[in-house]
C-alpha cells in the first residue's frame, strides 16, 4: 500500500474534514455577527417592546379605567385619574408604533422609562416592606402581596439599552441620519 491511498483512506480524514468546516462556518458566522447584524439587537427590543406596551395600551383602550385606586409619584399626583389613564393610554398606543418604525427611538424610549417608573411605583412595588429579603419578593409575576415588579424592571432596563444604543441600523432613525448626512456631504 502506498502512502497517498493510505492517508485517503484514513479513519481520522472525515473527522478532520468534518472539524475544518465546522471551523470554515464558525469564523463565517463570527464575521458576519461583527459586521452585518449590529441592527438586529435594537430591532428585536424595539419589536419586543413595542408588542408589550401597544398589549397594555389596547387593554385599558377597551377596558375601565382602574387608576381611581392608585396613588401616583410626584407630579403624576396632581393629575386626576382620568388624565393619567388618558396620557397611559396615549403613550402606549403611539410609543410602539414609533418603535417599530425606528422613529424617535430615544425620545419614546425615555417616555417609556417614565412610564415604567411611574407604573412601578404606583402598582407593582410593595406598599410595605420591612427588609431587603421582603423587597425581593417583590421581584416576581404574579403579586403574593409583595409587589410584582419583576416585569417592569426588565421592561425598564431593556428600555435602557435602546436609549442608549439608540434605534440601530434598521430604523427610520438611521435612514433620516443617513439622508441628513448625505444631504450635507452634497451641500
Amino acid at each position: 500500500m502506498n502512502e497517498t491511498t493510505s492517508s485517503t483512506h484514513c479513519a481520522v480524514c472525515p473527522i478532520h474534514m468534518t472539524l475544518r468546516a465546522l471551523f470554515v462556518m464558525a469564523k463565517k458566522m463570527l464575521r458576519w455577527f461583527n459586521n452585518d447584524s449590529t441592527g438586529y439587537a435594537p430591532l428585536l427590543l424595539r419589536l419586543l417592546l413595542a408588542y408589550e406596551f401597544l398589549e397594555a395600551g389596547l387593554e385599558k383602550l377597551s377596558g375601565e379605567n382602574w387608576f381611581v385606586d392608585l396613588v401616583f409619584p410626584f407630579p403624576f399626583n396632581l393629575l386626576s385619574a382620568d388624565v393619567n389613564w388618558g396620557l397611559s393610554l396615549g403613550l402606549e398606543i403611539i410609543a410602539p408604533i414609533a418603535l417599530i418604525l425606528g422613529i424617535a427611538t430615544r425620545f419614546f424610549s425615555v417616555a417609556l422609562i417614565v412610564l415604567t417608573i411611574v407604573a412601578i411605583a404606583a402598582a407593582h412595588w410593595p406598599e410595605q416592606w420591612h427588609s431587603l429579603a421582603e423587597l425581593w419578593k417583590g421581584y416576581a409575576i404574579t403579586n403574593q402581596g409583595y409587589g410584582n415588579y419583576k416585569l417592569p424592571l426588565m421592561y425598564l432596563f431593556m428600555l435602557m439599552s435602546l436609549l442608549l444604543s439608540g434605534a440601530g441600523r434598521l430604523s427610520l432613525d438611521a435612514w433620516l441620519a443617513c439622508r441628513a448626512k448625505q444631504s450635507h456631504d452634497d451641500g
